[in-house]
Order: structure tokens, then sequence, then C-alpha cells
């Protein structure tokens, strides 16, 4: 999921935004893009989810509105321009505008030797983990602009600091998303436009099922527990929040003690 918001506010400001949530789950309701999206919501915004099942969509919305959080979705194929191009449309339609964009689409088509991964899989990862999300920024940019600034958070993993072996070539795509952050980060400055990251670890959800069978600290994780996604979720409500203005080009990692240097 990616997020969108429209309405933010705090204890201390008000100020209009947008948000987009993709999720690529399609069981578990409760994953990091969906609890983001609950958060952000929590938190005031209106928030625009997008999946490309529109089954999940309609699920996520059903819980988030029975919450009486102000939300809306749409399906999105976020490697489709005219997709993005219809998501940013529907979002400043809606709400007005665009303050707050998190980037969380990723895939993962291949488990196994990341030399084994076919060509077509290694151009669905960065489509989907890397080209995606720049773009769906670029998209977006014009909106924050008109609004004075704004707030860009790429959600990339542990993973892109010490990629694991069994999904090593996702993992390399989490990297590229640090590289991201930082240049993004340099260009947009002047403009009151923040980039930041997060980087989960082994957060227990579906996406991550393959992992989360073994005993946590059997894989290095020093607290001894997977994360969960409101690990995730309060540390972009904090990213995207006043408190963190002075924030950006940083990447925070929720990793429960795991190595988290290049």
């Amino acid at each position: 999921m990616n997020v969108i918001e429209a309405h933010k506010y705090s204890d201390f400001v008000r100020k209009e935004s947008s948000s987009i949530l993709y999720s690529n789950d399609e069981h578990y309701i409760i994953n990091i893009g969906f609890d983001i999206a609950r958060r952000l919501g929590q938190d005031g915004a209106q928030v625009v989810i997008s999946s490309r099942n529109q089954q999940k969509v309609d699920n996520a919305l059903a819980e988030l509105k029975s919450q009486n959080l102000s939300i809306s979705g749409m399906v999105c194929h976020v490697s489709k321009d005219e997709h993005r191009k219809s998501l940013v449309q529907k979002t400043v339609e809606e709400f007005g505008g665009i303050d707050i964009f998190v980037s969380n689409a990723a895939c993962s088509p291949h488990f196994g030797p990341m030399m084994e991964i076919s060509e077509a899989g290694w151009d669905k990862l960065w489509d989907t983990n890397v080209k995606a999300g720049f773009m769906l920024a670029k998209e977006i940019l014009p909106h924050m602009r008109k609004r004075g600034g704004g707030s860009i958070v790429f959600v990339s993993s542990i993973g892109g600091y010490n990629p694991f072996p069994v999904i090593g070539s996702y993992s390399v795509t989490k990297t590229a998303l640090l590289g991201l952050t930082r240049a993004m980060s340099n260009a947009l400055a002047p403009e009151n436009i923040r980039v930041n990251a997060i980087a989960p670890g082994v957060i227990k959800t579906k996406f991550a099922a393959m992992l989360t069978q073994e005993d946590p600290e059997l894989i290095g994780i020093p607290m001894k527990r997977y994360g969960t996604p409101k690990d995730c979720s309060g540390t972009v409500s904090f990213l995207v929040s006043d408190d963190a203005s002075y924030i950006t080009g940083e990447t925070i990692v929720m990793a429960g003690g795991m190595t988290s240097r290049l």
C-alpha cells in the first residue's frame, strides 16, 4: 500500500493533505500499508488507498470506515502510467490537494538464489519497487508545490542494508530506495518538500511469511521478536508530522536491533 492524505492536522496546525496506499497482500488485511493508512486516518488525515485488486480495496475501505475514518480508494496498478495519473487525479478532485505521499507498493516475484531470477522477474521488481514510486512522486509534486511543501516517505527494508539470501533481488531494490530517498531529498529540500524513508525489519505479515516461520532469535533479531505493522505506522506518523519538520534525507530503521549499515 501507499498513502496520500487530505486534511491532515495536529494539535498545533491544520493543513490540507492527501495520501495513497497500495498493497499486494492477498489475505491479511493488517499489513504495513493498511496500518499506515489507519494511523494517518487516526491522526486526522483524509486518506486514499489503492491496490491492484478491487476486493482488497473494498475490504480495506470497509474496515477503515467502520473505525469512522475519512477514507477513499481505488484500483491502481502502480507500474502503469495511466493508473498513476488516475489515482492522483482522483485524490485531488476528492480532497483538493496532496501534502503527503507514502510509497509502499512492492512485489517479490522470486524466492530463492538471487542469480536464478529471470529477466522478467528482475524487470517486475524494479518497475514496481523503485520506478513506480519515483514516477508517482513526480506526478504528485506539482500538487505539493501548489501547497508550499509536502512530505514523501518511501518504505525500504532492513534487507536494503543486509540482503536476505532468499530474497536477494528484492533486497537490492530496497537498497535503491535508500539512495533514491537521499537524492530526492537534496533536490526537493529548497521547495520545502521533505523525503525520508523507513526500513522495517522482519514484520509479521503475509508478505514476510517465508521469513517469520523461524525463531526470531535464530535469524539474528537481538530483541527476539518480530516487528508488527504498528511499529512501522507510528514511525511514518512521526516523519510526516510537524515534529519532523527539520528531518529530510533520512532513513529510520525499526528492526529490533538488526545491523543497519551499508
